[in-house]
């Protein structure tokens, strides 16, 4: 077993465990779904968890809902009173994320919306003090433009997969369509003097953007 293995595990082994819907969860859609590996784990979201206490936003945003791990993670830290509005395009996905909604007591806060997000984020009709973006990689730069302006001064922006499997430092890679707007992504925050940002290397990488200006 390797070092990274090792110390993988130890990290795992030090964190709070997962609730058992979410042990569910995480079998269900390791055993049902394909491309399961998308799914958020233990770790993230448990940092996803955190992020959201410690914000207690009224209203989240989560533009992929793909089986509705993330979803639950970042729900816990709603306010009393709060929404969180999720966001997926693939219908297949709906009722296994909806399944574990209604499991963890939770299902009253989260509002499932399936279509694009481009299309259903304006319909809303509410800002957010926190979003996550978790989608078509292409689209990253779509979304951050899109949903800028439902952000208030002093909200959040968290966005997964910005290392790509270390493909952002791979110039081969740069070309491909998926890479390509990563790097897109990753360089709009860099030059947006309206944000601060930095990047957890957690996983696949976590973008967290603060909106400091207008």
């Amino acid at each position: 077993m390797t070092d990274h293995v090792l110390l993988d595990q130890y990290i795992i082994n030090h964190i709070s465990p997962q609730e058992d819907f979410l042990n569910e969860l995480d079998r269900e859609t390791h055993l049902k779904v394909l491309r399961s590996r998308m799914l958020s784990g233990h770790l993230q979201g448990q940092i996803l968890s955190m992020i959201s206490c410690m914000i207690k936003p009224k209203c989240i945003l989560e533009i992929g809902t793909f089986t509705g791990y993330s979803a639950l993670c970042l729900a816990k830290g709603l306010a009393e009173g709060g929404q969180l509005h999720t966001i997926e395009i693939d219908d297949e996905l709906e009722k296994i994320a909806q399944k574990y909604f209604l499991k963890s007591g939770m299902a009253d806060r989260i509002f499932q919306h399936i279509g694009d997000a481009r299309e259903i984020i304006p319909s809303i009709g509410q800002s957010f003090d926190l979003v996550f973006i978790d989608a078509d990689k292409r689209e990253y730069c779509d979304y951050y433009n899109i949903i800028f302006d439902y952000v208030p001064v002093g909200g959040f922006i968290l966005a997964d997969n910005i290392l790509w499997d270390g493909k952002v430092v791979d110039p081969e890679a740069a070309n491909e369509e998926q890479t390509r707007g990563i790097l897109d992504f990753n360089d709009l925050v860099q030059n947006d003097s309206r944000v601060t940002n930095v990047i957890l290397p957690v996983r696949d990488g976590i973008m967290v953007v603060q909106k400091v200006s207008e």
